[in-house]
């Protein structure tokens, strides 16, 4: 059975104008969510800024998540680190406080060879009974977890189910799939991929746009998996130059900023990211407005 099938949000953290957790907005762009028809939460991802909290805060915003959420829709703990003993302490603290499952990143920076990052994962996933996704996005860690590798993964770790997968790469993610079993669960990590992937036996995504467009990045889903795969195709498409204004500088600049724009008061960014160049929050402003949402 899977994690989730559908759209899940990426959730930011919302933050004080001092940069501290704003736990009341987290509550309630929690509560919207669910409202709105999000299939799971994602906490502490790279969108909720985990590289900027300390391991305290991390741990405290994936408690209050699960707490808020209180088993209405998954909720998936990013507990990745680029250093294998802080991931193994964060993921059986997430275990400890009810989470649904764990969200892996490759480790940044270290750029581990595909030996490593065998030894990596399955360290960590060993070391708890949740089930485990991982999460291959080398253009923000520098290392790229090839389709041979997860599938080993997968096979030799039993509580290791799938990959959030935002290479941007088509091609390997058809390897990936023509490698993998009937039960292996992939997730588009990339708003403008949901219909490639899923046509490739994706799940879902885990997403950025449901943010700020929860319903529609659920509907693009749900009408795929309900064999609309027309309405699908019509939806992601309305959706792309919005996902390239949420991307057009570093993650989670824009959606924060899409999410001010809209009144939530997702609050500031921890440095080193900064608030949004004057142009591309005009862009981003333009492309709310042609979506509907401002």
């Amino acid at each position: 059975m899977s994690v989730f099938k559908g759209a899940g949000v990426a959730i930011v953290t919302p933050m004080y104008e001092n940069k501290e957790v704003n736990y009341d907005k987290l509550g309630e762009l929690l509560e919207e969510q669910v409202a709105r028809g999000t299939d799971a939460i994602i906490i502490c991802g790279t969108t909720g800024e985990a590289s900027t909290l300390s391991h305290e805060e991390h741990l405290d915003v994936i408690k209050y998540a699960v707490e808020k959420i209180n088993h209405r829709i998954p909720v998936i703990a990013g507990t990745g680190s680029n250093c294998t003993e802080t991931a193994v302490y964060l993921s059986q603290e997430a275990e400890k406080y009810g989470a649904d499952a764990l969200l892996l990143v490759t480790p940044y920076y270290n750029k581990a060879t595909q030996k490593g990052l065998k030894l990596h994962f399955s360290t960590i996933a060993n070391s708890v009974k949740l089930p485990v996704i991982l999460y291959n996005v080398p253009g923000r860690t520098g290392c790229n977890l090839l389709p041979e590798t997860i599938v080993w993964l997968v096979e030799h770790v039993e509580n290791i189910v799938g990959v959030k997968e935002a290479t941007g790469n088509i091609s390997q993610v058809a390897k990936l799939m023509s490698l993998a079993g009937e039960d292996f669960e992939l997730y588009s990590g990339n708003d403008d991929q949901i219909v490639p992937i899923m046509a490739l036996g994706g799940c879902g995504v885990i997403s950025v746009l449901s943010n700020v467009a929860p319903e529609k990045t659920h509907e693009i889903v749900a009408s795929y998996l309900e064999g609309d795969v027309k309405r699908s195709c019509r939806l992601q498409l309305e959706a792309i130059d919005l996902v390239d204004a949420l991307f057009c500088e570093v993650n989670p600049i824009p959606v924060k900023t899409a999410l001010n724009l809209l009144g939530k008061e997702a609050g500031p960014l921890r440095a080193p990211l900064c608030e949004m160049e004057e142009a591309n929050e005009a862009r981003l402003r333009k492309a709310m407005e042609a979506y509907g949402l401002l």
